[in-house]
């Protein structure tokens, strides 16, 4: 998703909370900064919606919760809250709120030419401070190729770059399928997505 700053005073979590249900678009919120999120290529939607689909399926048999970009996470120990394209939490704390979840193992954003240097660098950064995320998974939009960070035992961080011909492995939620199943019959002639005036950094 893209995001877009709106020049509002400094907002509380549960004055943002009020004034985000009175909003017709959603709106993340990074260091009390209000930022509305855009919208992406058919391409971003169409990818977006095929992950969560395939995640939700896969543990419909689990105790665990699929989110689309309609969830909110809070990062941790913050009072930031994202909207990522999908994100799977299988943590009994996420149980008990009802508008966020906060311990994800794994977070998918789909990337857009405004916003994948943010997405890559402070949001991941801001991600990697929770100590239930496993897997953080980049899509690209526009070419058949995704990026994995994934956290190993260590808890160092490796990335693993997969195209076509690759099969994407998630060990956080134990499913691998085949990168050709996501980008079935999609038009990924590089294009420009919608235009936003700034990202958090």
């Amino acid at each position: 998703m893209i995001a877009a700053p709106e020049k509002f005073p400094t907002l509380t979590p549960e004055e943002y909370f009020t004034w985000e249900e009175q909003q017709l678009e959603k709106h993340e919120l990074i260091d009390g900064q209000v930022y509305a999120m855009g919208g992406g290529s058919v391409n971003h939607g169409r990818l977006a919606i095929r992950l969560t689909a395939m995640f939700d399926n896969h543990l419909k048999n689990s105790s665990c919760i699929t989110g689309n970009s309609d969830i909110k996470i809070n990062i941790v120990e913050t009072n930031n809250y994202t909207y990522p394209d999908a994100s799977v939490t299988c943590d009994d704390r996420d149980k008990t709120t009802t508008q966020y979840i906060t311990y994800p193992c794994l977070i998918v954003e789909v990337l857009s030419p405004s916003t994948e240097a943010y997405d890559r660098g402070s949001k991941f950064r801001m991600y990697r401070h929770n100590p239930a995320l496993k897997d953080y998974l980049l899509v690209s939009s526009t070419r058949m190729e995704i990026d994995l960070y994934h956290k190993k035992d260590t808890g160092e961080w490796l990335i693993v770059n997969y195209q076509p011909g690759d099969t994407i492995e998630l060990k956080s939620i134990n499913l691998s399928f085949p990168i050709e199943q996501i980008y079935r019959n999609l038009n990924l002639t590089p294009e420009t997505e919608c235009k936003d005036s700034g990202s958090p950094l």
